[in-house]
């Protein structure tokens, strides 16, 4: 018999509990932000600008729009993109509720499709069924930072004359058949959410070879306004024109220098991510009772997330129990994600359960274990152990 889980008064794995997810600030990062404090600049300056350069030259792309988080990267391409009401945008369930708020923000409608259960990305198939001639464009969503299949997206896209926003919150650095996340799409959403691959401690940006589309998102992001502060500063003018009904969506120097910071050490994170995401998918791989995500080829995901599926046939209690049990042994687990529309405000707009098969299984079965590149080996171990022990302890049928 295995070792009495800790739910049950046993010994947990680990004395402390590990988060899913962390941010990882050294010295260096720190002194970058308190440079920016001693300027004359702590917003619309300096560091925005080179912080943008900085992100499109490394994903290869021709322009950046720096926002002060990855949902309102997500509203400005929206708007850059034209969506406006009465138009339809097919996206997945399998996101946060921002990939499809941006689209009710702007009066559109969010049409869903199902994802792929290997994937668990976007089902270019079920996006085909869902095409009307309301449909805009196509927001998708590179789940785990695994890119969807865009040669098919693609191939869509050009039959249907659509755009693609690209929600890539989770695939900063992420690669499909040779080309970086970042020049798939015409827009590219990133996050630097402290769990993100790089942080600014809360903020967002989208990519583009577009300069139109990019001037757009510059205008929507300083509440729609041609010029700002520094802008007018450096001309010695006080004009500036409102042109759009924009936000207040600017991200202040001090992030960007944060973020600059961090951008000199993402490879090495991007790395580390990968390694440990390869001994999870060693570790489970003779396991029945687990699921693990599966990578197609020619893609190199950026391992935002990883996530496991329960066998539920294999085991006699469900995930909640399961999910309870991995907490119980410090190890902290999550849950990626709710279906979008079996949200409260979702349902009250009339959409109902039911709509993705595939996404609503997987959700039932998802389990997010921790990855970010400051684990340690022994913290990799901890999280194993605990899967066997628990996986163990709950084995047989219901």
């Amino acid at each position: 018999m295995g070792a009495r889980l800790a739910i049950d008064g046993g010994t947990p794995v680990r004395e402390t509990m590990l988060p899913y997810g962390r941010q990882w600030v050294d010295e260096v990062d720190v002194q970058a932000v308190v440079e920016v404090l001693r300027s004359d600049w702590l917003t619309t300056g300096p560091k925005v600008r080179e912080f943008e350069e900085r992100v499109a030259e490394y994903v290869g792309a021709r322009e950046a729009v720096a926002v002060n988080s990855g949902t309102a990267a997500l509203h400005i391409a929206a708007f850059a993109a034209g969506i406006g009401p009465g138009d339809e945008i097919i996206t997945t369930p399998l996101t946060f509720a921002a990939s499809a708020n941006c689209v009710l923000y702007l009066g559109g409608r969010p049409v869903f499709a199902d994802v792929c259960p290997d994937t668990l990305n976007i089902d270019p198939e079920d996006v085909a069924c869902k095409v009307t001639p309301k449909t805009k464009a196509i927001i998708t969503v590179d789940f785990t930072g695994q890119p969807c299949d865009y040669e098919a997206i693609r191939a869509l896209t050009a039959q249907h004359g659509l755009m693609v926003i690209e929600d890539a919150a989770h695939a900063l650095g992420a690669e499909y058949n040779g080309q970086s996340v970042g020049t798939l799409s015409e827009l590219t959403a990133f996050s630097f959410h402290p769990v993100k691959h790089i942080t600014t401690g809360e903020g967002g940006m989208v990519v583009t070879d577009g300069p139109d589309l990019a001037a757009k998102m510059r205008v929507f992001r300083t509440h729609g306004i041609t010029a700002d502060f520094r802008q007018r500063a450096e001309a010695g003018s006080w004009v500036y024109e409102m042109v759009a009904l924009g936000y207040n969506y600017r991200l202040p120097d001090i992030n960007c220098a944060l973020g600059l910071a961090q951008m000199s050490k993402l490879d090495e994170w991007l790395a580390r991510r990968r390694e440990i995401a390869a001994r999870y998918t060693e570790a489970f791989a003779l396991m029945p009772e687990v699921d693990m995500p599966q990578v197609l080829p020619g893609t190199n995901p950026a391992w935002h997330l990883y996530v496991i599926e329960l066998n539920l046939k294999r085991l006699r209690v469900g995930r909640k129990e399961v999910f309870a049990a991995l907490r119980a042994e410090n190890i902290g687990v999550n849950v990626h994600y709710i279906p979008v529309y079996w949200h409260p405000y979702y349902q009250a707009l009339g959409y109902e359960r039911g709509l993705c098969p595939a996404a609503e299984a997987a959700y039932e079965r998802l389990i997010s274990l921790p990855m970010f590149p400051a684990m340690t080996d022994e913290d990799v171990g901890d999280v194993i152990t605990a899967i066997y022990k628990v996986i163990s302890a709950y084995r047989g049928r219901r």
